[in-house]
């Protein structure tokens, strides 16, 4: 181990052994080498032994990542230090000793379609219904309780805000019964039992303070209220803990994390030390000038400057578009140029997006550009349920006898079509060799059915009938059409009380609206309904291999882009209403959206393309943007903005001089043929 190889900051951390000590890393500031050179330290240099050191972080990776390093840095036969996530730890605890709990040591986890099943079961004895109260929802609440350390003894139901969060309370009971019965828990559960247990059982926890006398939690700023308790009930009376977070970074408070828990450190764990780790080893000076001045205006953080080690650098660039399919565009072109003119690869190039929604514009003029491209932490547009719902009612509406899509709309929202009929449909087809929709129309089959199946059938057969003849009488009206097949159907709000998240109601909406408008310009552009579909179809296509396996130009969420770099970063839709979200203005939670602003801008290495527009279709329609309140926060030293319209008037020039010079050109080689 070289500690020449750390600076002045990073050693401090490194060799503070006692007592508890706060480390506020800073984005690319090396937070992972003085973990990794901490555990090191503490084996070689003060002798403890490994196991008496416990290393605890978020994601299989991360620990896997630790745990190869420290590998690779020490020669250690037998004993190793205990690096793993919260709920792998928790799990070889409750192994041990869950049986005090009246659990099986062999009990089994359930996964996310084990629970959702469970709970199902469970609304059926409850007698809740699952299409007033989806199950979705009602396990998210459930988890919710669990996060915030609510035994299903807690319950209080007359603080319960609305009527998903009062219905999960009634049902916690059952589904903690039913897993219990089954021997079974789920992933909250493995922290609520281990936190449950050292409480309970006060020796046990002293048994495992002693054992565990180092203890280091990275991502610090990412734990919540359940995972601090864990920390605190784990930590001996020494006090020896070392935080690693940076609460800059704090993007998850929506799924529970609390950035107090970092900003208010020595209130849990009294008089820390505390060393802040500001040089860093990624960003431009350019890049890193913007980020520092955005994030200052955030009212309440522990106060740092990330210093460039690498000076200098190209200005971060400031765009606005007049809509997304230009700022799609500028995009893909910008790559191509930086890529030939740099003799870059497609992988240095990174676009960042506020929600999965905004991908779609992009991926489709990467497709059309033959710009290769992967997904990381996003959903493809064409993978959606409500895109493909929608997409099937268009194929359906062009050509009836398709029948997998036929199928797919059958009953989709519910209209009466039970799977007893669809059974007898399918069944009459083989039988008599016929199509699913000349089926419908058959007689001899509706007669079969019971006087509601029967009309429930010829009810659907009306509904497309009159709907396929609107788009027949005019094409150009076809995203009308399937505005009003969508509402005729109450699609939008029967999808809705699918959703679990009011974040989660908006994306699918937005994507309904985004086909509409999709469809409403192809056939402006000219196209046939079919040849819409076809588009659609193509782009759908993943080509051969996962998208997330492929190289090419990234596209990921900001979320996702956490702890992740690129040399080239384009961050799109720089709007109010976009970044910050809608929902944080009206929350109050604008703060944590300066800060994923914050961790976009941090991820590039050495440009940085920020863009807005000035109009954009939502919901099907055209909508005015403004531009983020954060542009003003962003300084102007290390800022250029670009114009679009007189990037295209220079470039409609250059194309005009062209066209002279090849003129004059062929002009002459025509003289001098003569």
């Amino acid at each position: 181990m070289d500690l020449e190889n750390l600076n002045p900051q990073q050693l401090q951390a490194v060799r503070h052994s006692e007592g508890p000590l706060i480390v506020v890393a800073g984005a690319g500031s090396g937070k992972t080498r003085v973990i990794t050179y901490r555990i090191i330290h503490l084996i070689k240099e003060k002798g403890i032994p490994p196991e008496s050191i416990l290393a605890i972080t978020f994601t299989n990776k991360a620990a896997g990542e630790m745990k190869e390093r420290v590998r690779n840095m020490l020669d250690l036969r037998g004993a190793f230090p205990w690096i793993s996530t919260f709920h792998s730890f928790c799990l070889r605890i409750l192994r041990r000793h869950i049986s005090e709990l009246g659990f099986s040591n062999d009990f089994a986890i359930y996964d996310a379609q084990d629970q959702l099943t469970l709970v199902k079961q469970c609304m059926k004895v409850a007698q809740i219904s699952a299409d007033a109260f989806p199950p979705k929802t009602l396990l998210h609440h459930i988890s919710g309780f669990k996060n915030d350390f609510l035994l299903p003894e807690d319950m209080q139901p007359e603080t319960m805000s609305y009527g998903h969060q009062l219905k999960a309370a009634g049902l916690y009971s059952v589904y903690q019964s039913a897993l219990k019965k089954n021997n079974a828990l789920d992933f909250d559960d493995l922290l609520v039992f281990t936190v449950q247990l050292f409480q309970e059982y006060p020796s046990l926890r002293t048994h495992y303070n002693d054992i565990f006398r180092y203890i280091l939690v990275d991502e610090f700023q990412d734990t919540n209220g359940l995972q601090m308790d864990l920390v605190m009930q784990l930590v001996g009376p020494q006090h020896n803990i070392c935080a690693v977070g940076d609460d800059d970074q704090s993007i998850y408070g929506w799924r529970g994390a609390q950035v107090t828990n970092i900003l208010q450190f020595e209130r849990f764990f009294p008089n820390p030390k505390v060393v802040r780790l500001e040089d860093n080893y990624r960003s431009t000076e350019a890049i890193l000038g913007v980020a520092n001045e955005l994030i200052k205006h955030s009212p309440s953080r522990h106060e740092k400057t990330l210093r460039a080690t690498i000076k200098g650098g190209e200005k971060v660039v400031l765009m606005a578009l007049p809509g997304d399919e230009e700022e799609a565009n500028w995009a893909a072109k910008e790559i191509k140029k930086l890529r030939t003119k740099g003799d870059r690869r497609w992988e240095d190039f990174a676009i960042l997006f506020r929600t999965n929604i905004h991908i779609r514009k992009v991926e489709q003029v990467l497709r059309e550009q033959d710009i290769p491209y992967r997904l990381i932490g996003a959903q493809s547009f064409f993978d959606r349920r409500e895109v493909r719902d929608v997409l099937a009612y268009l194929q359906v509406l062009a050509n009836p006898l398709a029948d997998v899509a036929l199928l797919r709309i059958l009953n989709t929202p519910p209209r009466g079509i039970g799977a007893n009929t669809a059974m007898l449909l399918l069944e009459h087809c083989r039988e008599k060799g016929m199509q699913t929709w000349a089926t419908m129309h058959d007689e001899s089959f509706t007669s079969e059915l019971s006087k509601k199946g029967a009309g429930a059938i010829r009810n659907f057969v009306e509904l497309i009938g009159n709907f396929r003849q609107r788009v027949e009488e005019n094409r150009m009206k076809a995203g009308e059409v399937l505005r009003d097949l969508l509402t005729e159907t109450d699609y939008l709000p029967w999808m809705m009380r699918s959703c679990r998240t009011d974040e989660e109601r908006e994306q699918r909406r937005e994507a309904v609206g985004e086909l509409v408008v999709a469809l409403t310009d192809a056939m402006k552009k000219g196209k046939t309904l079919q040849q819409f579909l076809d588009d659609a179809v193509l782009d759908a296509e993943p080509e051969d291999e996962e998208l997330e396996n492929k190289s090419g130009v990234t596209l990921i969420t900001l979320h996702a882009s956490k702890g992740l770099e690129y040399p080239i970063v384009f961050l799109m839709g720089l709007e109010e209403g976009v970044l910050p979200h809608r929902r944080s203005i009206e929350e109050g939670t604008r703060d944590e959206e300066r800060r994923l602003l914050y961790v976009g801008i941090t991820r590039a290495q050495q440009l940085l393309y920020l863009s807005y527009c000035d109009m954009r279709k939502k919901y099907g329609e055209l909508v005015r943007c403004e531009p983020s309140s954060f542009t003003a926060e962003l300084g102007e030293e290390w800022i250029v903005e670009r114009d679009y319209l007189e990037e295209m008037n220079a470039v409609a020039d250059e194309d005009d001089v062209e066209d002279f010079f090849g003129s004059m050109r062929a002009m002459l080689e025509g003289e001098g043929g003569q």
